[in-house]
């Protein structure tokens, strides 16, 4: 009987380890602006082999949703920034509601916990357009929540760049912080109607925007193993920009009243292509150092304890714009046919619990598109080339990149490969006038992968249970 009873505790110890390999309540943010996108279920399934609780949407796809349903997860939906204005109509943001999270809110449906109204909506590069629509569109999504009593349990939220505050020039410490001045007031209204609710300020961090473009930021203090020159705020050592970042936050909601209000942070990580500082070192350099402190739950100086995070992102997207940059398509821990990119430890504890890929993967045919070598008229070649890029990514191409080592040739074979894979490999879209050519060798260098794209006609585990269901429900009619 002892022996039963110590091999029941060490399978219950065992399972409780199981179910503590990541950092507590850490998230991720699952989008899908790719040409080839994973089947949801496969996705679900794959953030559930990671231990991964909680998910961050960029809209309220029914798909999506239909898939996280009876998973357990939690749930971010959201309201892109392209329908802020119909919110601000009462009756809009009601059926808003009732179409994306009433309709699951059932035993067993979708945990939805969050509704992100916009996303970062006062980005200085968009002019603001959303300037007067957000506030309304906020006020009336909490509303018409609370009006279908799911207030208590699920509460809107804004997602914000960290540009929305500052430390003003000549006191650029974190306790100095405050809010940017062109939005001062909006902003303070926001988190008056926040706090009221009871909802999070949501604000996405990254240290590497710090890097991009400015070769004069101190390189390490975008990491989290130590900066030489820390900055002093008060007797306060900042030693990296994302803890300085967050405090910054802080002050700036102490100065507005609400130094207490609960943070979110909606997205942070970091890209592994598409620029110089873009690799999969830096990435793993910079997890690597995040992760352990979440898991220490020790907190930034003026906000110690838990800090709720979503990690960005899941899979790499390779139609997003590149308008801030080439590495927009490159953020994700998990490649476009959901394969680790690194040997990442979600548990920050060093359990070394890796990440798991995603399950019954299949791909086109081994075949590549490349430069044809015997091709006689080059002169369209730029065209080409440009006429490639304009509809595949190409990103890799750019300085600093992986790609960015070939030559000429190297240069267009990649164009025409990532055109012929988006084209799910159809033989008149490697031609280019003759410039290119079918080939059944991989034309891969030790630094560039020249992909294969996913098969988006390959079944996944949904289809088998839908199909199963559908001859279940048919079997019961024919029996009755």
């Amino acid at each position: 009987m002892e022996e039963m009873w110590f091999c029941f505790m060490v399978v219950c110890v065992i399972i409780m380890v199981g179910w503590s390999i990541n950092v507590e309540g850490l998230g991720v943010n699952w989008g899908t602006q790719a040409t080839h996108q994973l089947k949801p279920d496969m996705v679900v399934e794959m953030i559930k082999d990671n231990g991964i609780e909680k998910v961050k949407l960029f809209d309220a796809d029914a798909v999506t949703l239909s898939a996280i349903s009876g998973s357990g997860l939690e749930v971010m939906v959201a309201i892109p920034n392209v329908q802020l204005a119909d919110m601000t109509d009462y009756d809009r943001a009601r059926q808003w509601v009732r179409k994306n999270v009433t309709s699951y809110s059932f035993k067993g449906g979708v945990n939805i916990k969050y509704v992100a109204v916009g996303n970062e909506p006062f980005l200085k590069s968009y002019n603001n357009s959303f300037l007067n629509v957000t506030l309304p569109a906020l006020q009336n999504i909490q509303n018409a929540l609370n009006e279908a009593g799911l207030g208590d349990t699920v509460k809107a939220t804004v997602p914000l760049n960290a540009d929305v505050y500052e430390s003003p020039m000549g006191n650029a410490v974190p306790s100095a912080g405050i809010f940017r001045p062109d939005i001062s007031d909006l902003m303070t209204q926001i988190v008056q109607f926040l706090n009221q609710n009871g909802a999070p300020f949501t604000v996405n961090i990254y240290p590497f925007l710090s890097l991009y473009g400015n070769d004069d930021f101190p390189f390490d203090y975008a990491f989290f193993d130590g900066a030489a020159n820390p900055i002093n705020d008060n007797g306060i050592q900042y030693t990296n920009v994302f803890y300085a970042n967050f405090d910054t936050l802080v002050s700036a909601l102490k100065a507005v009243g609400y130094g207490d209000m609960p943070i979110l942070v909606g997205e942070v990580g970091w890209p592994t292509d598409g620029d110089k500082n873009a690799n999969i070192a830096n990435a793993l350099r910079f997890y690597n150092g995040l992760l352990p402190r979440l898991a220490a739950n020790k907190g930034t100086p003026l906000r110690p304890g838990f800090i709720e995070v979503y990690l960005f992102g899941l899979i790499d997207e390779d139609a997003k714009s590149i308008a801030p940059g080439n590495f927009e398509r490159h953020w994700g821990i998990f490649r476009y046919d959901g394969k680790p990119k690194f040997p990442l430890d979600l548990s920050g504890q060093g359990q070394n619990k890796l990440l798991v890929g995603a399950q019954n993967v299949y791909y086109l045919d081994p075949k590549w598109c490349m430069f044809n070598p015997d091709a006689q008229n080059l002169s369209r070649l730029a065209d080409n080339i440009n006429y490639a890029c304009t509809f595949a990514d190409c990103t890799a191409l750019g300085y600093g990149s992986s790609c960015s080592n070939l030559d000429a040739n190297g240069n267009a074979s990649y164009a025409f490969n990532m055109y012929y894979q988006v084209e799910n490999q159809n033989d008149m879209a490697c031609n280019f006038e003759g410039l290119a050519k079918i080939t059944t060798q991989n034309i891969s260098t030790p630094t560039c992968n020249f992909m294969i794209q996913i098969n988006p006609s390959s079944s996944s585990s949904l289809m088998p249970s839908l199909m199963g269901l559908f001859f279940i429900t048919l079997s019961m009619i024919i029996f009755l």
